[in-house]
């Protein structure tokens, strides 16, 4: 049976002028004197979802969604062409989290993230620790330029080679270049629709290759709308093809700055997106963290991997802020 927590719907929601002409989605649920928490989505561009609400105890949790910028519900939406990312950066998101905190009036907050959004938290978490109570994280990145490497570059090819060809060949001999990453970044900023459209499929094949354990064939049914795969596509190549616009290692090696901070760690055994060994050499380095290795799973928040989340929230529900 799920540990997952009722269905619930928002008791507050809103727009937040954030700068550079971009407004977040954000909003509240829960009990509006319990704990607060804060969810921190991946992708970069996947957004929340109602299954996040569902991952905190309603009666104990203040619980605060957002959409990070130019995706979800947030506006301007990089599914649309002319919308520029120029001030979409982990520092710009890092700002975004800051101001909606003080926005809310929340002193602290306990952080979740998943995947992108684990390394964002932790960028977080190290710039404006005195904020943050506790931390879970599951399907663990840290955006050092190796997990890129690994994901998004040659690292997983062997494992999936025919996957990996059509990739490869779907770029236009126009767009070709060392960095395949770069290659589809710039079909997502062309003037051509088609080629973009390509770009947004293709990319979004790539990622549906892996998340699910044992691993599944086809287009991931999130990537079937045409808006959300844009969005998606042009979000994580901007990322990727600039490092994250974090320097090499930061997030890993300034772990320090957290180290008193209670932490759960949760990985799949057979993530591939996030391998197993970056959550693990984060525990090792970080004292007051806890690392569970979920059996038998992969990168998706499959029922093993959000029972082990809602297991961890759960517990920091009975720890008050310090």
């Amino acid at each position: 049976m799920s540990r997952l927590h009722p269905e619930i719907e928002p008791s507050a929601h809103g727009m937040l002028e954030t700068g550079d002409g971009n407004a977040i989605y954000w909003e509240t649920c829960g009990s509006e004197d319990g704990k607060p928490a804060l969810v921190v989505h991946g992708g970069p561009g996947s957004g929340c979802t109602p299954w996040h609400r569902r991952l905190f105890d309603p009666a104990a949790y203040r619980i605060v969604l957002f959409d990070q910028r130019n995706c979800g519900r947030s506006r301007p939406h990089a599914a649309d062409p002319a919308t520029s990312l120029a001030a979409n950066t982990t520092p710009h998101l890092i700002a975004d989290m800051e101001l909606l905190r003080e926005h809310l009036a929340i002193d602290r907050w306990l952080l979740l993230g998943g995947s992108w959004g684990s390394t964002l938290a932790l960028a977080y978490a190290e710039a404006h620790r005195d904020r943050v109570s506790e931390v879970v994280l599951f399907g663990v990145t840290t955006d050092r330029r190796s997990e890129a490497d690994w994901l998004f570059r040659e690292g997983l090819a062997p494992m999936f080679p025919e996957q990996w060809a059509r990739r490869r060949e779907a770029v236009p001999d126009g767009f070709r270049g060392d960095d395949i990453v770069e290659s589809y970044r710039r079909m997502l900023e062309s003037g051509d629709p088609e080629i973009r459209e390509l770009a947004a499929y293709e990319w979004c094949m790539w990622e549906s290759v892996t998340p699910a354990w044992p691993p599944r064939e086809g287009l991931s049914p999130r990537f079937e709308d045409a808006e959300f795969r844009m969005a998606f596509a042009r979000l994580v190549t901007h990322y990727i093809a600039n490092d994250g616009f974090i320097e090499d290692d930061a997030v890993f090696r300034d772990i320090e700055l957290v180290a008193d901070i209670p932490a759960v760690l949760i990985n799949g055994r057979y993530d591939l997106q996030a391998p197993l060994g970056t959550a693990w050499e984060l525990a090792r380095r970080w004292p007051s963290a806890e690392l569970v290795v979920v059996g038998d799973a992969g990168h998706a928040a499959t029922p093993p991997i959000a029972d082990e989340i809602v297991r961890a929230t759960d517990r920091f529900a009975a720890t008050s802020i310090r």
